[in-house]
């Protein structure tokens, strides 16, 4: 019921230890580590321009030109936002670095002096997301929507500036089998660095030659700490209609998507349950073969394109989920719900959904959990789950509690 990798993305040998590139991480490099590995980029070689649904166009020509500089297996790394025409941040670092995947026994740099005199402000406050699921569950019962997934957002801030370095190092300690990362994704305006900060459970796709996978999550149940509980919680969600039917739609359009680009599509007829340190989670692995690995839509970034947003972080139908996500919720989600990831000149890489992430600019801390709103869903029980979802990122910086 834990996450295990099954297979080791082609890449170039790494040379370092995880805790060497963990340890070397500074605020505005950019980091990623999986259960296949850990890069480390740092410098701007290039940044990667291109319009919505075709930014893997644009970044195979930046890799192309990148090789062509005499520049060695240049990698694409950076983040998308959540819509599909939201802020991207991709680019053709100047220096990158790999190791081998972390592990819970690695050892990682010290954390710096957390930051005190927290304020926190919810958007929306409990009874306001409440209220946002019943008049989702309203326009379920209508017809408009079959599932949509609605988030909430905390905004901290604190009194001294808020360690990125320290955040991340507690992340990557605290959950070795995520694909945890760290992204530049300043704005205009910004006065300081903005950092897209995370560990998420989901991989959207990754590419190894001709070898497409992906693992849809949808379906959850917060972690009880207590074997006997969470037992319970995990035969329970094996055997829920409400959980089951939720994840199907995401699973199904996985394999839909994937299904235009693969033969040999493998999707299991059910799911299993994975756990990270605080969630439950059904869990569906897809894999299939390309027909045609040398058309740039066919990249890593290419297949992660067609498929976001996937209805584990939109809904379905996706473009009335998006309108009905956009009138309830109070704020814009900017990269969360994106993706986040890298790819090389070859197609290859891996993205992952920037869930139980947050952004992080000086003292501020804006973070965001969802949960999926179907037919059965209880308004009380789905904020319960964000709550629970919370604790991924409040945990790192030190608050015992769920918000």
């Amino acid at each position: 019921m834990s996450q295990v990798p099954v297979s080791t993305l082609t890449r170039p040998r790494p040379v370092h230890r995880p805790a060497e590139l963990l340890a070397a991480y500074l605020t505005g490099s950019f980091y990623f580590s999986s259960p296949y590995g850990t890069l480390l980029a740092d410098g701007v070689r290039t940044r990667v321009h291109g319009s919505p649904r075709r930014r893997a166009a644009a970044a195979a020509r930046a890799l192309d030109e990148a090789a062509a500089g005499g520049v060695p297996d240049p990698v694409v790394v950076g983040a998308l936002g959540f819509r599909p025409d939201a802020e991207a941040s991709l680019l053709v670092p100047a220096v990158v670095r790999r190791a081998a995947a972390p592990s819970a026994a690695a050892a990682h740099p010290p954390g710096g002096q957390a930051p005190t005199g927290w304020t926190v402000r919810l958007q929306p406050e409990p009874d306001g997301y409440v209220g946002a699921v019943g008049r989702a569950l309203d326009l379920i019962g209508q017809g408009a929507l079959r599932k949509v997934v609605l988030a909430r957002c905390l905004k901290l801030t604190a009194a001294d500036p808020v360690a990125v370095t320290s955040l991340l190092a507690g992340l990557v300690r605290a959950n070795p089998a995520a694909y945890a990362f760290a992204a530049d994704v300043t704005a205009p305006g910004d006065r300081a660095p903005r950092t897209l900060v995370g560990a998420s459970p989901e991989l959207l796709v990754a590419r190894n030659g001709v070898t497409v996978t992906a693992n849809p999550l949808a379906g959850s149940a917060p972690r009880a700490g207590e074997a006997s509980v969470d037992r319970a919680r995990v035969a329970a969600l094996r055997d829920s209609a409400k959980d089951l039917g939720e994840h199907a739609h995401t699973a199904g359009h996985v394999a839909d998507v994937l299904g235009r680009f693969c033969t040999d599509l493998d999707v299991p007829e059910r799911p299993e349950v994975i756990g990270t340190p605080t969630m439950w989670h059904l869990s569906t692995r897809i894999s299939g073969r390309l027909r045609d690995p040398a058309d740039p839509d066919c990249s890593a970034l290419g297949l992660a394109e067609a498929l976001h947003p996937t209805p584990a972080v939109g809904g379905v139908p996706a473009d009335r989920a998006l309108t009905a996500i956009a009138a309830l919720e109070p704020q814009d989600r900017g990269y969360y719900a994106g993706m986040v990831g890298w790819t090389d000149r070859h197609g290859d890489g891996e993205w992952a959904l920037s869930i139980r992430s947050a952004e992080v600019c000086d003292r501020t801390v804006r973070l965001f959990a969802g949960a999926g709103i179907v037919a059965d869903s209880d308004p009380r029980a789905e904020l319960a789950e964000t709550a629970a979802k919370f604790r991924t990122l409040l945990g790192a910086l030190g608050f015992e509690d769920p918000v």
